[in-house]
C-alpha cells in the first residue's frame, strides 16, 4: 500500500488524515468515565452537566490535599506572577531551595541529596541510571505486579499488565522480574508468601542475574496499578538485608504511596528498612507535575556530570505548589487523618465484602484501599470490577479499576477526606455493590 492510498481513521471510523477539519485526542487513550469537569474543590468534582461527584480517585493519587486547596492555589498564583520557568541548571529559584529544605525534614535519615524531574517515569529512569553508575553493574531486578511508568526503561520494569509494555519491543536489556509475595493470589498466608518470594529472589540471583551483575532492586511499598497490594514489611526487610550483603542498591518507588497516603509519610516506613534511593511524585504537589529522587550525597555523587538534568525539571510553579502541599500536610495533620480515615474506610470495605462472595479480598493501607473480585471458581473477575465502577459512577462516586487482570477496584480519597465523606462513600459503594453484584440471600 502506498502512502497516498492510506487514509488514517479514528476509532469511530472517521477521517483522521491531516486534511481533516479538527484535531482529536488520541484513540489510544482510554477514559474511565465520561465526565467533563467544570470545577472541583476538596473531595468533590462538579461536571459540566452540573452533577457533583465524590472523587475517590484523586487523579490516581495525585491531589493529596484535595482539589484546589486554597493554600496551594495561592502559592501557585503568587509564583506565576514572579517567574514561571527558571531552568534550574541555568538559574536557581527560591521555591526549589525551599522545597529541598522541606523535604529534608521528612526524608529518611541519610537521604540528603535530591534530584528533580517532572514525572514518575523520569524519576524512575534517573534512579536506575544512578544505580548502574554507582555500582558499575548492568542489571535491575523488579517484582511481579509493579508499575514504574510508561517510558521504555520504566515500562520494562513494569509488570502490572501487558498493556504497559506490549507493541513496542524490544524493551530495555538487563531487567529481570522476581515474584512478589501476593498471598491472596497464591492462596497462602503472608509468611508463606514472603518466604517463597525471598527464596525465589535468591534463586534468581544464582541462576539469572549474578550478584556481580545486579545493580538494584526496585519495588513499590504498595503496588499501585498492580492491585493495591501492600508490600509485607518482612519482604522489604529481606530485600534490605540482601542489598546490604551483596552491594545492591535498594530503590523504593514511593510515587503513589508516598506523602502520607498510607497513614505514614512514606509507605516503606511500615518496615524497619530505609531505601538507598527513594522516588516521589504524584501527591507531592497536589496536581502540579514534579517528581524527585532522594539518595545520600555519597551515592548521588557517583552520577556522571551532566547525567541528571532536564528542561522542565523542578519547575518554579510546581515547586511552590509542593512547598505549600508539604505545609498543608503538616499543619492539617493529614498523615494522621489518612491513618484514621483509612481505618474507617477499610473497616467499612471489609463489612461490605462479607456480604458478597465475589469480593475475594478487601485490603489497603491508609487511604490506599481496594476490592479484589473473583468468580465462583476463585478466578479473577474483571467484569465484576467494571460493574462496580459503573454502578458507583451512577451513584456519583468516582472509582478506578486496576490489577494485572483488571479485577481490582481501588479507592483513593484525598488526604483531606472527612469522616462524613468516608461514610458517604461507603454507603455509595455498598449500594453499588448490591446493584452490581446482587445481595447474598
Amino acid at each position: 500500500m502506498t502512502a497516498a492510498a492510506f487514509v488514517p481513521r479514528t476509532a469511530d471510523g472517521t477521517d483522521a488524515s491531516p486534511g481533516a477539519p479538527s484535531a482529536r485526542l488520541s484513540p489510544a487513550l482510554k477514559q474511565a468515565t465520561p465526565i467533563v469537569v467544570d470545577h472541583a474543590s476538596g473531595t468533590w468534582i462538579t461536571g459540566t452537566d452540573g452533577r457533583r461527584y465524590l472523587d475517590f480517585t484523586t487523579g490516581i493519587g495525585v491531589t493529596s490535599t484535595g482539589h484546589c486547596h486554597p493554600r496551594v492555589v495561592a502559592a501557585a498564583r503568587e509564583q506565576v506572577g514572579k517567574i514561571i520557568h527558571a531552568q534550574y541548571t541555568t538559574v536557581m529559584h527560591t521555591p526549589l531551595l525551599e522545597l529541598t529544605e522541606k523535604l529534608g525534614t521528612v526524608l529518611p535519615t541519610g537521604l540528603d541529596s535530591v534530584f528533580y524531574a517532572n514525572s514518575g517515569s523520569e524519576a524512575v529512569e534517573a534512579s536506575i541510571r544512578l544505580a548502574r553508575m554507582a555500582t558499575g553493574r548492568p542489571n535491575i531486578i523488579a517484582f511481579h505486579g509493579g508499575f514504574h511508568g510508561r517510558t521504555v526503561a520504566a515500562a520494562t520494569l513494569t509488570t502490572a499488565g501487558t498493556k504497559f509494555r506490549s507493541g513496542f519491543a524490544p524493551m530495555m536489556g538487563g531487567v529481570h522480574i522476581a515474584p512478589f509475595p501476593y498471598a491472596f493470589r497464591y492462596g497462602w498466608d503472608l509468611d508463606t508468601a514472603v518466604t517463597f518470594a525471598l527464596r525465589e529472589l535468591d534463586y534468581l540471583l544464582q541462576t539469572v542475574s549474578a550478584v556481580a551483575d545486579t545493580a538494584a532492586f526496585i519495588i513499590e511499598p504498595v503496588l499501585g496499578d498492580g492491585g493495591y497490594l501492600p508490600t509485607p514489611p518482612a519482604f522489604l526487610d529481606g530485600l534490605r538485608e540482601r542489598a546490604d550483603r551483596h552491594g545492591i542498591v535498594l530503590i523504593v518507588d514511593e510515587v503513589q504511596a508516598g506523602v502520607g497516603r498510607t497513614g505514614k509519610f512514606w509507605g516503606h516506613q511500615f518496615s524497619d528498612s530505609t531505601p538507598d534511593v527513594l522516588i516521589t511524585a504524584k501527591g507531592l504537589a497536589s496536581g502540579f507535575p514534579i517528581s524527585a529522587i532522594a539518595a545520600s550525597t555519597a551515592l548521588m555523587s557517583t552520577a556522571l556530570p551532566g547525567s541528571q538534568g532536564g528542561t522542565y525539571g523542578g519547575n518554579a510553579v510546581a515547586a511552590a505548589a509542593a512547598v505549600a502541599t508539604l505545609d498543608v500536610v503538616e499543619d492539617e495533620g493529614l498523615v494522621e487523618n489518612a491513618r484514621l480515615r483509612g481505618e474507617q474506610l477499610l473497616g467499612g470495605l471489609r463489612a461490605i465484602a462479607a456480604r458478597h462472595d465475589q469480593i475475594g479480598d478487601a485490603r489497603g493501607l491508609g487511604l490506599m484501599a481496594a476490592f479484589e473480585f473473583v468468580d465462583d471458581a476463585g478466578d479473577a473477575d474483571p467484569g465484576a470490577a467494571l460493574a462496580l465502577q459503573k454502578a458507583a459512577l451512577d451513584r456519583d462516586l468516582l472509582l478506578l479499576t486496576c490489577g494485572a487482570l483488571g479485577n481490582v477496584v481501588r479507592i483513593i480519597p484525598p488526604l483531606v477526606v472527612t469522616r462524613d465523606e468516608v461514610e458517604l462513600g461507603l454507603e455509595r459503594i455498598a449500594d453499588a455493590c448490591d446493584a452490581a453484584l446482587g445481595v447474598r440471600s
